[in-house]
């Protein structure tokens, strides 16, 4: 019988699954492009790969459960970064600086290789409305500016950010590719 690791059972549980969605996290960052296998999560958690089956019947359970875990962090980074900024202006610079900041981190690559590997953790419908939900704060923004249009202004300002963030994933200067977005934007 395996040892427990906490003060309890439920305690053990929630902190061996935090460390089976880290490791798997922390692999799809290293190498975005390799679909981690069991073998591979459980070697970086320090736990046997029939452990994993406990907590994840399946890889496809295992990959839409960091995009549960991802998607919420992600939308708490950019509204507290535009949260923290002033006017409205400034409140879209901070949404896209906020995500360019996630990209550069890696997080955007944990998605984009989940969304390769098993898309079909993306048709989850708590999934597709979280994904959506991600600009609440640019249209929150938008519509305190008092825009026309807001809905396609936040597609041209998100258009930016894709590219933008599809710079750095190639490598570009972050510093560099961040200062020119907020110039433009800051228009």
């Amino acid at each position: 019988m395996p040892r427990i690791t906490a003060a309890s059972v439920p305690e053990h549980r929630e902190a061996q699954r935090r460390a089976i969605l880290d490791a798997t996290r922390a692999l799809l960052t290293e190498r975005p492009d390799v679909e981690p296998t069991f073998a591979d999560v459980a070697a970086r958690a320090g736990l046997g790969r029939s452990s994993i089956y406990h907590y994840f019947p399946s890889r496809e359970d295992l990959f839409r459960a960091v995009v549960v875990d991802a998607l919420p962090r992600w939308r708490e980074a950019v509204t507290a970064a535009t949260d923290a900024a002033g006017t409205p202006l400034d409140k879209v610079v901070a949404y896209a600086d906020a995500n360019l900041t996630l990209v550069a981190d890696g997080e955007h690559a944990v998605i984009s290789s989940l969304a390769t590997f098993h898309p079909r953790a993306f048709s989850d419908p708590w999934v597709a409305d979280m994904h959506g939900r991600l600009m609440d704060p640019l249209l929150d923004a938008l519509r305190d500016a008092d825009l026309d249009a807001p809905e396609v202004v936040a597609e041209l300002v998100t258009a930016v950010v894709h590219r933008a963030s599809a710079l750095v994933e190639g490598g570009a200067d972050v510093e560099v590719v961040r200062d020119a977005m907020r110039r433009l934007l800051a228009r």
